[in-house]
Parts: structure tokens; sequence; C-alpha cells
């Protein structure tokens, strides 16, 4: 692969270069997209470090917000895709971007550094179970750079599809090697969830089923500008196939979690009974859990990944 040319250095987002930019474009983060911006440069340093980032990475980073983040990704990465859904935060992106290749949107010779940057502007989701089509076409198109061979997210997600984003492009055929993302505390603790435990449920089981999941770092408020309410996380996930494997259908068995967690206060047995299509009575459903060795009158949560998989054997309902 030709060599990736030298950056120059990104710029810094302090406190003071974020509030300074804001008020000279008159930019207000919006709570309900969950603009919160890490204003402490060692903590972006070890999300850099834990992604391990290398020519042969495409890097999918969704919010880039001010393109701090984007322009260190390009530093190390073969290929980038960013993804922004705020206009005026997708305008500065793209600044960020064109501030260090002043021919950016558009070359025909390949290897260049502009070919190894794709900036989106709108939803990451189709739908809350889809990416986008943009963006699973840009996926497409960068995993052809020269070199270029696995996918990488590394993100500061917004709350409102951090779950959606792991779960979907967990479940993608793509070659994706891991995700390093900040996410609220809340969300770290249902993806590290174990059985038995409050957060335990359908995230958690879905995700570990797939992946092995760390904790980086649990990080405080302080740490962002503006301040969140609550504390955040950096958190590891790395794909499994052999996981993957032994799971099967992994779109039905998302499906399947859905349906049986939905259900959450009911024991086992009744839960069973309630997921749609099901065909047993529940002294069958009884007969056919004494054949996994499980108790009808436990809860789905008390249940490790390897039962949740026997479960779905038994009682899944093959992916449409």
């Amino acid at each position: 692969m030709p060599s990736i040319p030298a950056m120059p250095p990104t710029t810094r987002q302090t406190l003071s270069y974020l509030r300074s930019l804001f008020e000279e474009r008159g930019i207000r983060p919006k709570n309900k997209l969950g603009q919160n911006f890490l204003i402490d440069l060692n903590l972006l340093d070890l999300v850099v470090r834990s992604a391990e980032i290398t020519s042969s990475d495409l890097v999918l980073e969704v919010g880039s917000g001010t393109g701090s983040l984007t322009m260190r990704l390009l530093e190390q990465a073969g290929a980038v895709l960013a993804v922004e859904l705020d206009p005026p935060f997708a305008a500065l992106t793209r600044e960020a971007v064109e501030s260090h290749y002043t021919m950016f949107a558009g070359t025909t010779s390949t290897g260049t550094p502009q070919d190894r940057v794709t900036l989106l502007h709108g939803d990451v989701l189709k739908g809350k179970n889809t990416l986008s089509e943009e963006v699973l076409a840009g996926l497409t198109t960068l995993l052809a750079s020269p070199g270029v061979t696995q996918i990488k997210l590394v993100a500061n997600l917004p709350y409102a599809v951090a779950v959606p984003v792991i779960s979907n492009l967990l479940l993608t055929n793509l070659p994706l090697e891991r995700m390093v993302v900040m996410v609220q505390w809340e969300i770290a603790e249902r993806l590290l969830a174990q059985p038995g435990t409050k957060p335990y449920a359908a995230l958690a089981v879905l995700v570990q089923s797939l992946a092995d999941v760390s904790l980086v770092r649990k990080i405080p408020p302080t740490v962002f500008w503006p301040r969140p309410l609550v504390d955040s996380a950096i958190v590891l996930i790395r794909p499994d196939a052999g996981k993957r494997a032994r799971v099967g259908d992994v779109t039905a068995f998302r499906a399947f979690l859905r349906d049986l967690y939905v259900h959450r206060r009911k024991n086992l047995r009744g839960a069973l009974a309630s997921i749609p299509g099901n065909r047993y009575s529940k002294s069958e459903i009884d007969a056919q859990l004494a054949e996994l060795g499980l108790d009808g009158n436990c809860r789905a949560e008390t249940l490790n990944l390897e039962e949740h998989q026997r479960l779905l054997m038994k009682f899944g309902q093959p992916a449409l």
C-alpha cells in the first residue's frame, strides 16, 4: 500500500478552543443528540491507542463533531468514514479535513490522501435494526482501498444511536476487527453485565455471544464539555469468529433475544410462551426445558450465554 503522507499537527480540542469556536459559529451543542465533546486530551490518546490503528484499517467514526478525532484517525488509518448528522458539525468536520487537503471532494489519482476519507452528512441508521445504505456503501467502497483489509469503529457515540450502531455493525458480515467506543456508563454496564445482575439482558447476551467485551476506562463527566449528568466509559469490543459460529443465525438470535426479554418480569416458561409464533403449550415448554436441564420457574436473566443459545435451538424462529 502507498505510504500514508505525514499529517500536520491536529487542532487540540480544549475547552477554550471549543468555546471560542462555537461562539464564533453561533453553535449550541444539542443535548438530545448527545453532543458532549471530550476535552481531556489524555483520554483522546487512550481511545486512539486502544484502537491500535494501522494502515490496513478502515475506521468508521459516528458523530464526528468538530473533526478533532477524525484527524487523529487519518494520521494512522488506511481510510476513514466519518458520519455526522448535525449540519453545523458536519461542516466543521469537512473544514477540518479540507484544511489539510485543499483539493478534497474530488480527485482521480489513486492512493492520494483525499481518497482515504469519506464524510457523510446524515443518519448512520436506516432504522433501528439497519445501518443506512450510504454508510454500508461507503464502507464497501473504502474497503477496496489498496492495503485496507478490516474495519474498526472508533467513536464517541451519541447516546441515542450507541446501542443500535454497536448491534447492527456486529451483525453484518463486514470484516469488523474491533470497536473502541465512548458511551454513557449505563450502556457500558449493559454491555459488560453478567448473569443474575440487573443490567444483564438481551444486549449483553447478544454482544457477548459474538465478541469479547472489556472496560478500558470509566470516565467522569468533568472530561466533557458541555458536562453530562452521568459517568461515561471507554469500551473495547472484539468480534470472535468462533463465538459467532456457535451462535449460527445471528439475526434470528437477536430477534429471539428481543422477544424473550420483552417479558422480563415473567419466568422463563411464561416468557417463552409469549414469544410470537410459539408452538408449544406451557407443559410442552416445561418438557423441552427439562431436556435442556433448565427450570421453567427461573428467569431468563439468570441464564448464561450458552444456555441462551440452547434456547434458540429449541424455541427460536428462523430469521426472515
